[in-house]
């Protein structure tokens, strides 16, 4: 049996800390990392990059003043509740790419982008928005984000490998619902509707390491860290405050956990099936990992062995269980 988890989905409130504590573990040393957390060499997936290409389609039509397709301005959430299913099943694609090895050479990188968006959101329920433009629009805005996109793409196949042994997938995205909503959350919001839209493959090998902060204490955070100048940025990009209010202003987690069938657990029923997905908590409501966007060197000893507790803590609540169900 391997030492590792194959698959972590990294979750929580925007500027919980979920970016820093996957750069933390990147920088720990591998022998001890995989020994003492059981977290194998990371290979990463992420949403945030098509939440920004997104807003980078809309922009580039802007400037041929066409209508947004997927947020009304910048600074507001999307039109369709439902592309945060859009985000999952491209998560879903990355995953089998990953797991696969496919490699691409399209004619266009915003265009084979534009495809996978569209089957996405088909698969999401919505219209596919990008092959319904006018054919100059799509031209246009391919041009605008032609580099953009093949970075995204090379970036992404760059950690390719032909060995997954000693390897830990970690799948990143953040997740939440309208402030003052009552539980359970409805729609496309919480964790309620995003984790039973992982694929089969991804919940057989999945746990769940979760990022415990307050709504409150993820909007002081996100205006913290926020750089205008680099809005692309995992570690440095700020979410809009009518963002943040409307998509983020409570979190599911604390009641998905109370109501699972198993303790240390998630209760998914998805594709005709039901998993109990293992999880871990790392309370981060007393703001543990901010200092980690510091240059390494500038990281107090006393901080750093508060968060590596905080992080071994819920992988080793998360290896019991996942022992158990195997």
């Amino acid at each position: 049996m391997t030492n590792v988890f194959k698959t972590v989905l990294l979750v929580a409130l925007p500027a919980s800390g979920k970016s820093e504590v996957r750069n933390f573990m990147a920088q720990m040393d591998a022998a001890r990392l995989k020994e003492e957390f059981h977290i194998g060499e990371n290979l990463q997936l992420d949403d945030f990059p098509y939440v920004h290409m997104m807003r980078q389609i809309d922009l580039a039509l802007g400037k041929k003043e066409y209508a947004p397709q997927y947020y009304a301005s910048i600074e507001k959430p999307f039109l369709q509740d439902y592309d945060w299913g859009t985000l999952i099943h491209l998560l879903n694609e990355d995953y089998a790419n990953l797991k696969n090895r496919v490699r691409v050479q399209p004619a266009s990188y915003a265009m084979h982008l534009f495809e996978r968006i569209d089957r996405a959101s088909v698969a999401a329920g919505l219209p596919p928005r990008m092959s319904m433009l006018p054919a100059e629009m799509r031209v246009f805005c391919a041009q605008e984000l032609e580099a953009e996109a093949a970075k995204m793409r090379a970036d992404f196949e760059a950690q390719y490998t032909e060995d997954f042994r000693d390897k830990t997938i970690v799948i990143e995205c953040a997740r939440g619902g309208t402030d003052g909503a009552p539980m359970p959350l409805k729609g496309a919001f919480g964790y309620q509707y995003t984790l039973p839209q992982f694929s089969p493959e991804i919940l057989n090998e999945a746990v769940v390491l979760y990022l415990w902060v307050t709504p409150e204490e993820s909007r002081r955070k996100n205006n913290e860290r926020a750089n205008p100048d680099d809005p692309g940025s995992n570690l440095f990009h700020g979410v809009p405050m009518e963002v943040m209010l409307h998509d983020y202003g409570c979190d599911d987690m604390t009641w998905l956990r109370e109501k699972a069938e198993q303790p240390d657990t998630l209760t998914v029923k998805a594709h005709g099936n039901t998993w109990h997905l293992p999880v871990g908590v790392i309370d981060n409501r007393v703001d543990k990992t901010s200092f980690l966007r510091a240059d390494k060197a500038e990281w107090e000893a006393e901080k750093v062995a508060d968060i590596t507790a905080a992080i071994k803590g819920a992988t080793d609540t998360l290896w019991n269980v996942w022992n158990k169900g195997e």
